[in-house]
């Protein structure tokens, strides 16, 4: 899932490639038609008004399937296009998918999911991608974790991403709506702190909410097939197994459900990597104010006064094809984040350029043996589910 989770070993069924980076089509979030939208539908279904536009195809299965529970599963790094290399046409996922449509951008867990959480755009939240610069501390800080991502150290003043950018999550907007609302994820309780749940543990407890007498909404998430991806990239034989495995136990699972409507989508894609350490460019390491935040795929970028330039001239020449290089105005113009009003302290969070990886490169502060990633713009990370399943 981050920057720092990102382990150093490798499945043993999982083979390294040996291939240069090379540019790769480029596709924008759909503002109209990403998951902060599928958030919103559920606002909306359960009447309460939604701070961005809702998805047109939520909104017809909420009508058409009137259930006393509604589900969202959201898998971690399931895309599109990970389903269709390791999952049957004829499969669970494949042959209930709906729709699909888009990510954030940038296309990663931190700025995705806090948009399925919120039925924010990234823009609207401030919650941007695994490390944020909050120019209040002048720090960059792991959202999840609240350290300083430079130092590792804890910071111990306040919270950091909930003090300057809170939100309010659905469930708590639902449940104060007067209907029951639940959040599951294997890192916080009702599971035990420390032990992670194995999948049918998961599940498991998931069913017994839907099991309940009371109308309820629950969210769900599931993230060890995106960190067996950023470990091993997204070719290899365990990633199959594993999304097999997962659409084996959610099918399992569906059979048993009643009165529910089962709802599976994804974050984000997911594609194999190859990392290009910062501090082997000097023209560029040099140019910088501080390291880099957001992603190593969406690239921050704060550049010291007069040395402009020479950044734009190191890109042109180390990642010619392989970044797209933009200035802050761009980003903004181009309403990257997303639409509409932006958080008051996005810009601050912003630096003068950001670089968005249009290949399978990455730009690592660190070496990293991680052969996995997301946060670029490439239909493969933009590109995610809606599957739907009336139980």
């Amino acid at each position: 899932m981050s920057q720092n989770q990102r382990g150093d070993w490798m499945h043993p069924l999982c083979i390294p490639r040996q291939k240069e980076a090379a540019a790769m089509p480029v596709q924008y979030p759909d503002h109209h038609n990403c998951i902060a939208n599928l958030a919103c539908s559920i606002l909306r279904h359960y009447g309460i008004t939604p701070p961005n536009a809702t998805l047109p195809a939520a909104d017809a299965l909420l009508a058409a399937h009137p259930a006393k529970h509604v589900l969202v599963l959201l898998v971690d790094g399931m895309g599109v296009s990970n389903m269709e290399r390791h999952l049957s046409p004829e499969g669970f996922f494949r042959r209930h998918l709906v729709t699909p449509y888009s990510s954030t951008f940038p296309p990663t867990t931190v700025a995705a999911t806090t948009a399925m959480l919120s039925g924010l755009t990234p823009n609207r939240s401030g919650w941007l991608g695994w490390v944020g610069y909050f120019p209040q501390v002048d720090r960059n800080v792991v959202y999840y974790w609240n350290v300083d991502n430079d130092t590792g150290e804890p910071i111990r003043e306040c919270n950091v991403p909930w003090t300057y950018v809170p939100y309010r999550s659905l469930t708590d907007l639902i449940s104060q709506n007067g209907t029951a609302a639940y959040a599951r994820l294997p890192f916080l309780p009702p599971f035990e702190p420390g032990h992670l749940p194995d999948l049918d543990t998961f599940l498991g407890n998931v069913e017994q909410l839907c099991e309940k007498d009371e109308p309820s909404y629950i969210y769900a998430y599931w993230d060890a097939l995106d960190t067996l991806m950023h470990r091993n990239g997204v070719e290899c034989d365990a990633v199959g197994q594993l999304m097999r495995q997962i659409e084996q136990r959610v099918e399992e699972m569906a059979a048993r459900l009643k009165d529910t409507l089962l709802l599976i989508t994804a974050d984000h894609g997911h594609i194999s990597t190859r990392g290009a350490v910062l501090t082997d460019y000097p023209e560029l390491a040099e140019c910088l104010v501080r390291m880099p935040s957001i992603e190593l795929r969406t690239v921050n970028l704060f550049v010291k006064p007069g040395m402009e330039k020479q950044l734009e001239n190191a890109f042109a020449k180390y990642f010619p094809d392989t970044f797209m290089l933009l200035t802050k105005q761009q980003v903004l113009e181009k309403q990257l984040f997303g639409p509409g009003e932006n958080h008051p302290l996005l810009e601050g969070m912003l630096g003068d350029y950001i670089a968005i990886a249009v290949s399978d490169m990455d730009i690592v502060n660190v070496p990293s043996d991680h052969k996995g990633n997301h946060a670029g713009i490439t239909p493969e990370e933009m590109t995610i589910p809606l599957i739907a399943v009336k139980c």
